[in-house]
């Protein structure tokens, strides 16, 4: 039983490593397009660069939430502490990038709020 236990939670990481790696290609894929059309246009603002920067972080963030689960899943049954660092690790990458995401968000809006043409605060 236990060996079926550990066989299944190995298909499970797998399968949810792919999802992480799809979401960064997806995210990738998304960014590049965005910035060639800016580069394209000519006329983009710092505030459309940031949005960019910002899309693509939130999918990395995404991408790094898959991968702690698909280490979670791996490290369920007798981890080693080689596998507990990487854990570890992935965790603090995540929360790192995660709080700086959130402030860089909260910055973006009030510049967007500052832009010519925005709409006034209420």
């Amino acid at each position: 039983m236990d060996e079926l236990l550990r066989s299944y939670a190995q298909y499970v990481a797998w399968f949810v490593e792919a999802i992480a790696i799809t979401t960064i290609a997806l995210g990738s894929l998304e960014a590049v397009v965005q910035m060639i059309r800016i580069a394209v246009t000519r006329r983009a603002t710092g505030v459309e660069r940031r949005t960019v920067w910002l899309t693509f972080a939130r999918w990395l963030v995404a991408a790094l939430t898959f991968q702690l689960a698909a280490d979670i899943v791996s490290t369920t049954s007798a981890p080693t502490w080689q596998e507990v660092g990487r854990l570890a690790a992935i965790a603090a990458i995540r929360t790192f990038l995660s709080y700086f995401l959130d402030r860089e968000v909260d910055h973006n809006r009030e510049l967007q709020r500052q832009a010519p043409g925005a709409p006034a605060a209420r």
